[in-house]
């Protein structure tokens, strides 16, 4: 058995796809590629390296495709890594805060193109209700110094040294296969994407385990490189969808209720500036989608086959 496996799920990814097998292939490491669907040249990329494919028909969406990679490795220890994310280092340092007391994953160092730390993307606190009230109200954009955000991104850390941590980015994360199982990996309703890592890292804490950031594993990360093709009115929903479901699921009904007021409300501002600077009608349909889902939400609570009442925040 490999000790470590990487699983990478690819969408419409031929640009990025290369330099991210080429990296991971030289850790050593057994990888496998899940890919939703690609209509560019995806799949030539990962065909030139040999790596093991899994190649769906259709677009399953991240969180089933990381399912997938995962149940086809052995491995002890998987690292889920973006397509955009270029391995810098070794991975043993991932490995060895796997094995700490308790723990159940650990994340990496992004840096981005420019080549400084990912700050308030690469570890970020799990969010609270009023995280995402400001969130959705866009106060987090408007007033991005406030104390909730700093604390919620993860602002007033020391990234230097190891730190016991809520949510290391999904991009560059190492989970105990152990874990993983007794968890059931990725929630498959957060489609095509957001919130299944945070999700994920939210329930490893619930049940007590360690999450830990490691400094001496780096990658770098762009970021973002499949969100454009999808189109923007759904970017929006899907985003916001997520959003909902991850506040269903985590957090009291009356929390929940108050992010479902705040999600109505600041979409309907957000419609309101689109139209005013962009000059368009269309935010007017996409923002709607939003608010009718919302709005249902606010009423009836999360619709997903049965009524999601979440527990205790």
């Amino acid at each position: 058995m490999t000790r470590i496996g990487i699983v990478i799920v690819t969408y419409n990814s031929e640009a990025e796809i290369g330099a991210s097998l080429d990296a991971a292939l030289g850790t050593g490491a057994e990888v496998v590629v899940v890919d939703n669907a690609s209509v560019d040249g995806t799949i030539a990329e990962i065909a030139r390296r040999g790596v093991r494919l899994i190649a769906n028909p259709v677009n399953r969406g991240f969180a089933a495709g990381v399912n997938q990679g995962f149940a086809a490795l052995n491995s002890t220890y998987v690292l889920l890594l973006n397509p955009d994310a270029v391995v810098q280092s070794g991975l043993e340092a991932l490995r060895e805060a796997c094995d700490l007391p308790g723990a159940g994953a650990a994340g990496g160092r992004l840096i981005g193109p420019d080549g400084q730390p990912q700050t308030g993307f690469m570890v970020r606190r799990l969010p609270t209700p009023a995280t995402l009230v400001l969130e959705a109200l866009l106060i987090n954009r408007i007033w991005p110094n406030n104390s909730l955000n700093r604390r919620y991104r993860g602002l007033d850390l020391d990234y230097s040294t190891r730190l016991l941590v809520e949510q290391p980015a999904g991009a560059f994360f190492m989970v105990r296969r152990a874990v993983w199982q007794e968890l059931g990996g990725f929630d498959e309703g957060f489609f095509p994407l957001w919130f299944e890592d945070v999700d994920l890292c939210r329930r490893m804490v619930d049940r007590g385990y360690h999450l830990y950031y490691v400094p001496q594993a780096v990658a770098k990360h762009t970021g973002g490189h499949s969100v454009p093709h999808l189109a923007v009115e759904m970017r929006r929903f899907y985003w916001y969808g997520s959003l909902l479901r991850y506040s269903a699921k985590h957090f009291r009904p009356v929390a929940f209720r108050e992010v479902c007021l705040a999600v109505i409300a600041g979409s309907a501002l957000r419609m309101f500036v689109e139209l005013v600077f962009d000059r368009s009608l269309q935010p007017m349909a996409a923002y709607g989608k939003v608010v009718r889902l919302a709005s249902r939400c606010l009423v009836f609570g999360w619709r997903d086959g049965v009524v999601v009442s979440g527990p205790q925040i």
